[in-house]
């Protein structure tokens, strides 16, 4: 993890779980809050060890892939030193089961106004298919961007 501080500023912290999934796959979530952003990733392997490396090179590949949008929220110099990121495959969370509908977690965030850009990237760097945020552009009217199946993206927003 200390590969990554390079990035943040003093205000980073980060949550890190450690499981052990069927089959003794073993599971590190990280999730990182920084300067109102924030970062999240899930990686799972047969070793402990080879996990958190994956993880830790997943949150670089993604810091990497949206440097230009990043840059001033990371830390000053980040990105000079150049990084040796290997593909690694990540974590796909298993499919649900068919028939009745649970809620089997819940989460309560404050949903912030920012622009739809902005919002998208917040997305991309949580790894979730959509976000929900208070449209700058739409006089911070709650809105919701999401991932297309053809790759690009949607938005929904409040008729007011």
């Amino acid at each position: 993890m200390g590969k990554l501080d390079r990035f943040f500023k003093e205000d980073a912290t980060a949550a890190i779980t450690f499981s052990v999934e069927k089959e003794r796959n073993n599971k590190v979530e990280i999730t990182i809050r920084s300067s109102g952003t924030i970062y999240r990733v899930s990686e799972s392997t047969s070793d402990m060890h080879a996990s958190i490396d994956a993880a830790v090179t997943t949150l670089e590949r993604q810091i990497r892939k949206n440097k230009t949008r990043l840059e001033k929220r990371l830390r000053q110099g980040a990105f000079e030193r150049a990084l040796d990121v290997s593909e690694v495959s990540t974590f796909a969370p298993e499919e649900p089961e068919e028939g009745e509908y649970r809620i089997v977690r819940s989460k309560t965030f404050p949903i912030k106004p920012m622009t739809r850009e902005e919002a998208i990237l917040q997305m991309n760097l949580v790894g979730h298919s959509f976000f929900a945020f208070r449209d700058e552009e739409a006089d911070g009217a709650f809105s919701v961007v999401y991932r297309r199946n053809d790759g690009d993206y949607g938005l929904i927003g409040d008729e007011q």
